[in-house]
């Protein structure tokens, strides 16, 4: 029986398996890596966050994005926005340095085993754990608008469906959302020869200001400091208390979860966005039907006038809904017998990441509501690795290594675990 079962290969699960690892766990590490990044992202998206706020976390603070890039002759530099492709490279690569070897499989569900779980997948015999955790990312909670669930499949998709584009060349494109993902999704439409439209309730689109220099006057930097998630205090409290947001009372995280960092374009695609895409602010969509081979949209403007919107395709730029009830894998008498945050539909979670149910960790989105906004980052993959390894090790009883060690999978370099002394 192994220690603990990391499900997801993403960010967080690599962190916390590299972070197992050097705990001196029997961890095993379950997914393919950086999926939602590889499988489920545009060519010629970039990264909208800074470089040195998206490193994965190690112990001792190693195998950096600014180390892969010096690696490959390049430089991570703060206010470069940087690819995707370079970016999902830098994951793998973590991989293959950071962490036992990823067993890409899939998990079809996670139950209760005596004091421990039954971990099954698609591919071979059900592995049992001491304790899991369930870094499963974005995908499970894809959200399209309830206007479009009707439609034929071919007329609507959401934006994480798409690799590539260039298929919409010539054909006329709906984008539902105002944040950065259907703002980029737009505008590479366009530059891949598409007609888009974007269509936002909101009657103004948000756009982030070029970021200050890292090195600037005391006082300018005391009066707006740099954090993971943006300048401001604000943006410094989400980035670097998530504990402290864990202590308020529920219906403040799950109000502070729901509206904190709303949606936003990246300062370096507003003019990209604004020179060739039209926009239909301020219009609700309410009605959506296929009409042959194209699909209507009803609108609804805040005038509470009607407008319609005939278009060829329909790409929900919509976000993500985390809700336990979604996250199929998991074996649903557990999922019932869950504490939730107030009416989120996500776990209620201990300073270490663990639910109600013992032994059975989270990381990632679902943990929003618990911990705030920065469980929406990569960033916040840096808080949550430490600690919820910590929380592992108290449920184990404090298995791990003699102190003052801390074991790493430098696969790539040898093929074989080595040890290095703090």
């Amino acid at each position: 029986m192994d220690d603990l079962v990391v499900v997801g290969a993403g960010p967080y699960g690599l962190s916390i398996a590299a972070h197992a690892a050097g705990a001196g766990l029997d961890v095993r590490l379950l997914g393919r890596p950086m999926a939602s990044w590889r499988d489920h992202m545009p060519d010629g998206m970039y990264l909208k966050s800074e470089p040195w706020s998206s490193n994965l976390s190690a112990p001792g603070e190693r195998y950096t994005l600014a180390d892969y890039c010096a690696t490959r002759g390049m430089v991570a530099e703060h206010g470069t926005p940087l690819p995707i492709g370079t970016f999902s490279e830098y994951g793998m690569w973590f991989a293959r340095h950071a962490t036992p070897e990823v067993e890409e499989v899939t998990v079809t569900e996670v139950s209760p085993e005596g004091d421990g779980f039954r971990v099954r997948t698609a591919e071979g015999p059900p592995l049992l754990a001491r304790t899991v955790a369930l870094a499963v990312g974005v995908m499970p909670f894809v959200h399209v608008p309830p206007a479009l669930r009707d439609l034929p499949p071919a007329h609507y998709s959401h934006s994480s469906d798409h690799r590539d584009l260039s298929r919409f060349a010539g054909r006329e494109v709906a984008v539902l959302g105002a944040g950065q993902a259907a703002l980029e999704t737009a505008a590479l439409l366009a530059e891949q020869g598409a007609r888009p439209c974007l269509v936002a309730r909101r009657s103004r689109l948000n756009w982030n200001t070029v970021p200050q220099p890292l090195s600037r006057p005391p006082l300018r930097a005391l009066r707006e400091p740099h954090s993971g998630l943006g300048t401001g205090w604000r943006s410094w409290v989400w980035s670097e208390l998530p504990w402290a947001v864990r202590r308020l009372p529920a219906p403040t995280r799950e109000r502070i979860a729901a509206t904190a960092l709303g949606p936003a374009g990246a300062w370096w695609l507003r003019d990209r966005f604004e020179r060739r895409v039209p926009a239909l602010l301020g219009h609700h969509l309410h009605r959506a039907v296929a009409v042959g081979g194209r699909t209507r949209l009803g609108l609804t403007t805040r005038s509470g006038e009607s407008v319609v919107l005939d278009t060829a395709h329909v790409i929900a730029a919509t976000g993500f809904a985390p809700d336990l009830v979604r996250l199929e894998l998991l074996d649903a008498g557990l999922r019932d017998a869950l504490e939730t945050v107030g009416d989120s539909g996500t776990p209620e979670l201990s300073p270490g990441f663990e639910s109600s149910w013992p032994g059975l960790f989270f990381a990632g989105l679902l943990t929003a509501p618990s911990f705030g906004p920065s469980m929406r980052f990569v960033h916040g993959a840096g808080f949550t690795a430490g600690r919820l390894v910590r929380g592992v090790r108290k449920r184990l009883g404090a298995r791990g290594p003699l102190p003052g060690s801390t074991t790493t999978y430098d696969r790539a370099a040898s093929g074989q675990p080595q040890t290095y002394l703090r």
